[in-house]
């Protein structure tokens, strides 16, 4: 377990805009920051940070939190692991205390597994050590082109020999057979006996965002082998169709660059890593998903496809592009000459080469289609008429509006097709895909980046005091420590300055509120205890209470915390006048309006007894205290006008 110290320090040291921008790419807004969410698909951008608060808020998904819960779900890792992570970026020195039985004992599964296949990466690159390892994999690396630090930076190793060499290795090491089982990298045969899945295979790593090993790809060397690559199956740890290899070596580069190059395999990322081209990722030995443009799109909205040049290459090449427009993101294509790969074209030249050849075989995706489609369909009028409707339907899948209109006019010239008649076609192609669309919104059960789902928001119990109990968590966790300067002739309050936190808090004491909703509640309490106990500010308040481990307390605080940046009346009001003048005004006045909401919930909870009571004498003393109840209710709103 981490020590109290370095929790402490760790908190002291982190800023959430540099953890998050680790895996988000944040840009400024206002005094915060803003982003498409990463825990849903979305385009336009609703996941805020507030430096100031230290907290993350999604208003889209409600997912709210502070930076270490925020590398807690977005690698679904654990508090220490997350708390790791951060120590790791900021060179903190993690001291950790003994584990008992118990703590031990509630490890969670997850980390579990993690610790399985990183015994087995370190497992797999001890191997290269061995004369085996020398003679086979390493001279394949080399016969590559990979140097020895290209070797050591990617972790690359190699699979020995041997029909349970590993599982014999991590058994021995003390790891469960239940854990290697699950990550697949041993095999239980249907007679209970176990073998490695990976044996005499180069082994390359797959990471996680946040670089922990999550799998492996194992090429065999043999000829005769039939798989020549197996993957690590899917696993608590490993969705393939949401992981990219390179990703976590690639994120800063493609962050700083503003653009991402998608490759097909694992040699093509290493080569061009070592080349100098950073900013490489490719899929996982599948073809490509929405889910892997959408984790590509955290980092950078612009994406260059550079595949082979052969038939596979510029079918896949044509999918993506589509796949990628859809997901609002722009995108080029690079066919490198056929018979080569990122690969092998990065090992015949210079960096200096390979950039001269992107930036002259660089296409949008009209130029690449018109070029692949058009040399098929030759001079017949009727193909050539395909391959424009074909390009059509391809820019009427860009969400944004303005940018199909710039596509258009490129598309018309090009084509010496009429604009109109283009609109005509990109139109009746959005209505016509607008059904299907709807009818498959719902996300998969097997997503693991979800936001917080909308059941999970809170729904307050009273929806009368809601409201204004609401309205109190905002003024406490925003301005409670602002102070309240009545006017020295006020017939109502005292002129002595008084926080916001002591003029509300004391007046509900007075009265005795406690309040209506649970969560509401809980917040307010925690407010009270970290303000006048532990002496804590309102934004580290809001930091403590985001901590939490409650989903629906963080949602709340959350929400309350961080501005969405609307124009509402209320922010109308507020940038009219004062700070001071205005909360002059609006703490009293919610302090009233609760009086109030508490008088209609009084009154709705009569009607309700009216209702149920049989008894005539009953139903005319609960309607008599009714009438007193909106008479005063009345009063006070009438005392209020004036």
């Amino acid at each position: 377990m981490i020590s109290r110290d370095t929790i402490q320090k760790i908190q002291d040291s982190l800023k959430i805009e540099e953890v998050i921008s680790d895996f988000v790419t944040l840009r400024r807004r206002g005094a915060g920051y803003v982003a498409c969410c990463p825990f849903h698909n979305e385009k336009t951008p609703s996941f805020h940070v507030s430096p100031s608060k230290g907290i993350f808020k999604c208003f889209g998904c409600g997912k709210s939190g502070s930076a270490i819960s925020f590398v807690m779900d977005y690698e679904h890792c654990s508090y220490s692991d997350a708390l790791k992570y951060i120590a790791k970026k900021y060179h903190i020195e993690v001291q950790e205390e003994e584990l008992s039985a118990e703590e031990i004992m509630a490890a969670q599964r997850r980390e579990s597994l993690l610790v399985v296949t990183e015994f087995a990466h370190k497992f797999f690159i001890s191997q290269l050590s061995t004369p085996e390892g020398r003679a086979v994999a390493v001279a394949y690396y080399h016969s590559r082109g990979l140097e020895d630090e290209t070797i050591r930076k990617e972790g690359l190793g190699w699979a020995p020999s041997g029909k349970r060499t590993f599982t014999d290795a991590a058994l021995g090491a003390g790891l469960k057979e239940e854990y290697l089982v699950e990550v697949g990298l041993t095999i239980k045969h249907d007679d209970g006996t176990l073998s490695d899945r990976f044996r005499e295979r180069v082994m390359f790593p797959i990471y996680s965002v946040s670089g922990r090993v999550i799998a492996f790809s194992g090429r065999t060397l043999k000829s005769d082998n039939p798989a020549k690559y197996v993957n690590s199956p899917e696993s608590e740890i490993y969705v393939k169709s949401r992981s990219l290899l390179g990703i976590y070596g690639a994120k800063t580069e493609i962050s700083r660059q503003d653009r991402c190059y998608l490759v097909e395999g694992n040699l093509d990322v290493i080569t061009l890593h070592q080349l100098g081209i950073q900013n490489v990722v490719a899929s996982c030995g599948t073809s490509l998903t929405t889910q892997q443009i959408g984790l590509i799109h955290k980092f950078t909205p612009n994406l260059t496809i550079m595949y082979d040049g052969d038939k596979a290459g510029i079918k896949a090449a044509l999918r993506g592009t589509d796949m990628v427009l859809e997901e609002g993101m722009n995108v080029r294509i690079v066919l490198l000459p056929e018979g080569e790969d990122p690969d092998s074209y990065g090992r015949k030249h210079t960096l200096a080469e390979f950039k001269d050849y992107i930036a002259t075989h660089e296409q949008d995706f009209i130029g690449f289609k018109s070029d692949i489609l058009m040399e098929n369909a030759g001079n017949d009028p009727i193909k050539r008429a395909e391959v424009i409707n074909d390009i059509a339907d391809t820019i009427s899948k860009v969400p944004d509006a303005v940018a199909r209109t710039v596509y258009v006019q490129e598309m018309s010239k090009k084509f010496d097709v009429e604009q109109q008649v283009l609109f005509d076609r990109i139109g009746r192609t959005i209505q016509q895909a607008s059904l299907p669309r709807k009818a498959s919104v719902v996300e998969s059960p097997q997503q693991i980046r979800q936001g917080t789902p909308k059941d999970y928001v809170y729904h307050p119990e009273n929806e009368i005091l809601a409201p204004v109990e609401s309205e109190i968590l905002n003024l406490l966790l925003r301005y409670g420590e602002e102070k309240l300067e009545f006017e020295t002739d006020s017939q109502y309050y005292d002129p002595e300055p008084v926080t916001v936190a002591d003029f509300i808090v004391g007046a509900l004491e007075d009265d005795g509120y406690e309040m209506a909703n649970g969560v509401y509640g809980t917040i307010y309490k925690g407010f009270k205890d970290m303000y006048y106990n532990q002496h804590l500010s309102p934004d580290m308040i809001v930091r403590r209470l985001m901590e939490g481990e409650d989903r629906e307390v963080c949602s709340v605080v959350g929400e309350l915390a961080i501005d969405k940046y609307e124009i509402t009346v209320r922010r109308f009001r507020e940038s009219m006048t004062t700070k001071s003048s205005w909360l002059v005004i609006t703490v009293p006045h919610t302090l009233v309006l609760l009086a109030v909401k508490r008088l209609e919930n009084s009154i709705a909870e009569i009607k309700k007894q009216i209702l149920q009571v049989s008894s005539t004498q009953e139903q005319m003393d609960l309607l008599s205290r009714q009438v007193e109840l909106q008479k005063l209710r009345q009063k006070i709103l009438d005392n209020n006008k004036r």
